[in-house]
């Protein structure tokens, strides 16, 4: 129960994170502007205890000294330029007070110290390097005596500190993407063994009882006594059904017990097994009767295999449902289309109302409507008015239109 709920949580969860995230920008956004704000406050009212500075300038200079800092989020590396300018100008421009040593405001120098500290968690190493030996050289030639040398090594070790935490931020991201795919791949494996699972359960049920329909149909005419020349060949094509549907479980198998790669090394049925389905019925037994217009082997894989399982329900529908009952079917090639129908008449043993391909609780005509779908097509399945039923299906190949269709017929 608390493995379902922490699952059914993680949507809502998901879904309130992005608020707190934005929420949390806007807050650190607000902070930097206030922080701004005070240093500013700062910075105006003490300018002429450190440097000479007339008073229509004092706002002016003030604000080169503090308002950079308000980029420190959105763009460290032009906040720094900035302050940088700056700091090159105001110890030319202004005279320092007596008594006051250094050539900045103490407010000047801590924002150029935390812009760098933010470009070398931000930048790109080029921009980081450059702003480096630029701030070196400043401190260089404006700190009185040998400050500049102490400042130097400071500002290095603020750089090392700033590139230490980048590095670790960015090994955190990378952990956590590595998790995140160790997580998609614990995943596959589950689909994966559910497939596997799901295999073993159609082998067992399915393909177990089909291999046991092949054997008695082969053993029949051997196992029981007067079998006529026709019930052989009856046992012959009941066995040759038998094995075609097992080879294709065992494909279908080999498909769910592996990632999918399989389905290459064993070819899925196309347009050119369209015939070969119909002499299989008719050997079978039913009263076939077809006619194949255009160059059946210019359509496509998709499409082949979606009229393939088409027709395949189709006949099935008539052979158990209009048995011993006439059946027609019409396939026709164009340049830009394929149609098909398939059409029975009334079965000669069973009374209107049972029609193949009706309503009986199966998913037959929903399945080869969805087929038909896949392949970008549509389906019409309907009981006709002398109780037969009639399956047309109309779905594109992408023929070229140069191509001139051929015509095989082969009415029985």
């Amino acid at each position: 129960m608390r493995k379902n709920r922490s699952r059914e949580s993680k949507p809502g969860a998901a879904r309130r994170r992005v608020p707190t995230r934005i929420a949390g920008v806007r807050s650190v956004d607000a902070l930097i502007v206030v922080v701004g704000a005070v240093l500013y406050s700062i910075a105006w009212p003490t300018l002429s205890v450190t440097h000479h500075v007339s008073g229509p300038l004092m706002p002016i200079v003030g604000a080169l000294a503090a308002f950079p800092f308000v980029l420190i989020r959105v763009n460290p590396a032009l906040g720094w330029a900035v302050s940088a300018l700056s700091a090159l100008v105001i110890p030319v421009a202004f005279d320092r007070t007596p008594g006051y040593d250094y050539p900045w405001q103490v407010v000047h120098i801590l924002v150029l110290l935390a812009l760098l500290f933010a470009v070398a968690l931000r930048s790109p190493p080029a921009v980081l390097l450059l702003a480096w030996l630029a701030s070196m050289l400043v401190f260089f030639a404006y700190m009185p005596g040998s400050d500049g040398v102490g400042w130097s090594v400071g500002l290095t070790a603020v750089v090392v500190f700033g590139l230490l935490i980048r590095w670790l931020v960015l090994s955190r991201r990378q952990l956590a993407r590595q998790e995140e795919v160790s997580e998609l791949e614990r995943t596959r494996r589950t689909v994966l063994e559910e497939k596997a699972k799901i295999a073993r359960d159609l082998h067992d049920v399915v393909a177990h009882h089909m291999s046991m329909v092949v054997v008695q149909a082969q053993s029949a005419p051997y196992r029981l006594d007067d079998v006529s020349e026709a019930a052989a060949l009856e046992f012959a094509s009941i066995g040759a059904t038998a094995r075609e549907a097992l080879n294709e479980i065992r494909g279908m198998l080999g498909v769910l017990r592996s990632d999918g790669q399989q389905w290459q090394d064993a070819p899925a049925p196309n347009a050119l097994d369209l015939e070969r389905t119909l002499h299989a019925s008719r050997k079978a037994g039913m009263d076939m009767r077809w006619s194949i217009t255009g160059p059946i082997e210019s359509i496509s894989e998709t499409t082949g295999l979606a009229l393939y399982r088409i027709l395949q329900e189709s006949l099935s529908n008539a052979a158990r449902h209009a048995p011993e009952a006439p059946v027609t079917v019409d396939i026709t090639v164009t340049p830009s289309n394929v149609v098909m129908t398939v059409v029975n008449a009334p079965s000669p043993n069973i009374g209107v109302g049972r029609v193949a391909g009706a309503d009986t609780g199966g998913h037959g005509i929903a399945g080869m409507r969805d087929r038909a779908r896949a392949a970008h097509g549509w389906l019409f399945a309907s009981a006709l008015p002398d109780g037969g039923f009639e399956v047309a299906v109309h779905v594109p190949h992408g023929l070229p239109t140069s191509a001139a269709p051929l015509v095989t017929d082969e009415l029985a």
